[in-house]
């Protein structure tokens, strides 16, 4: 079923919706949640797919906050609410009201949102693209217990990542930290099956994937060694390389649907690593809505404590060129501590010295 209310208010939106759910044949509810989408025209449809995939996991009300301000003065001193509700299988197993604001309303829509939101459940914010720089202290942020981002989508996702982690509160999260979540699962059933003293690790991956850079943090505040950053052509993480003594564990993805395990004195095998949609990663947080520790500890971490192969071998070699230098001046320093020893001077030969005593009786 599909409503349209143009130019309209929360109020009329919320009668709408409560004859919507009787007409269906349904009085109550049965939502745990409200997801609030803030986005735009062009990314609307694929985040409304995305949260009815997820609804059908979390039944939830999602309401979809689509703000237009208007190019012209005319079109921003006009101040409008148009919704369009959605309920029954076109919205998934929940309620989907559409909020496109005009003019002024755009700088106050957490009034509108307010009066929908599920009395007595959880309110999750998402946005798509376009985070704000500090989202718990946005005004739609601030109504929300969990708030979502996706620096992938960001101009600089590794510059997104370090803004994350100025402004981080508990219940922010992002998507490049959901998607690595089997990586950090099948890492740790390896370690958990064969464990060894890593001496080092390397992380392969896209140059602009961010989910990379959290990945090799994680192991660096885990493992508390040294991590390579290393740049490949994806799709998103490739490969990681924990190195150990008695040889390399490696988990490979080269092709972004299946992975191999590989550990010293095992056969390799075969595990699913499949790159996950949208909706699976919404429905991953959904699952849980208390802060989450772990990435914290990981997007806090300085991105410039990841290694480049190439500023490692230069350190290697300017170690090695360090360590030569001051044997030279070692060896130098000792040569001169030794004591000189003076030659003993030379005796004249004889024959010349009777010559010359000869030549003093003569004269």
């Amino acid at each position: 079923m599909k409503i349209d209310l143009t130019d309209t208010t929360s109020s009329k939106i919320n009668a709408a919706l409560m004859e919507a759910r009787r007409a269906s044949g349904s009085t109550a509810a049965g939502m745990v949640l409200t997801l609030v989408i803030v986005t735009d025209e062009g990314s609307a449809y694929d985040a409304l797919k995305a949260a009815n995939d997820a609804s059908r996991e979390h039944p939830m009300r999602t309401l979809a906050v689509i703000k237009r301000a208007g190019r012209s003065p005319r079109a921003r001193a006009e101040t409008r609410l148009d919704a369009e509700i959605l309920v029954g299988s076109d919205a998934g197993s929940g309620e989907t009201v559409i909020l496109r604001m005009h003019g002024e309303l755009v700088a106050h829509a957490q009034s509108v949102v307010l009066p929908l939101l599920l009395p007595d459940a959880p309110t999750v914010v998402w946005w798509p693209e376009n985070a704000p720089l500090h989202p718990a202290q946005d005004p739609l942020g601030s109504l929300a217990q969990r708030r979502i981002t996706d620096a992938v989508t960001a101009e600089s996702p590794v510059g997104q990542l370090a803004q994350r982690a100025q402004t981080y509160t508990p219940g922010d999260t992002d998507l490049a930290w959901t998607r690595v979540t089997g990586w950090r699962s099948m890492l740790a059933a390896a370690l958990d099956q064969r464990p060894a003293q890593i001496t080092s690790a390397a992380v392969e991956g896209e140059s602009y994937n961010p989910s990379v850079e959290l990945l090799g943090l994680w192991l660096t505040n885990r493992l508390h060694v040294p991590v390579e950053r290393v740049v490949t052509g994806g799709p998103g993480i490739t490969a990681v390389h924990l190195r150990t003594k008695d040889g390399d564990i490696t988990l490979d993805r080269p092709d972004g649907l299946l992975g191999t395990l590989s550990m010293p004195g095992s056969p390799d095998r075969q595990v699913a690593l499949k790159r996950r949609e949208t909706s699976e990663l919404i429905a991953e947080e959904l699952r849980r809505l208390d802060p989450d520790d772990i990435y914290a500890t990981a997007v806090r971490t300085p991105v410039e404590r990841l290694r480049e192969p190439a500023t490692a071998e230069i350190a290697a070699a300017e170690e090695v060129a360090h360590a030569v230098a001051e044997a030279a001046e070692a060896a130098e320093a000792a040569e001169a501590a030794a004591p000189v020893v003076e030659a003993p001077a030379k005796k004249a030969p004889a024959k010349k010295s009777a010559g010359k005593r000869a030549a003093k009786g003569s004269a």
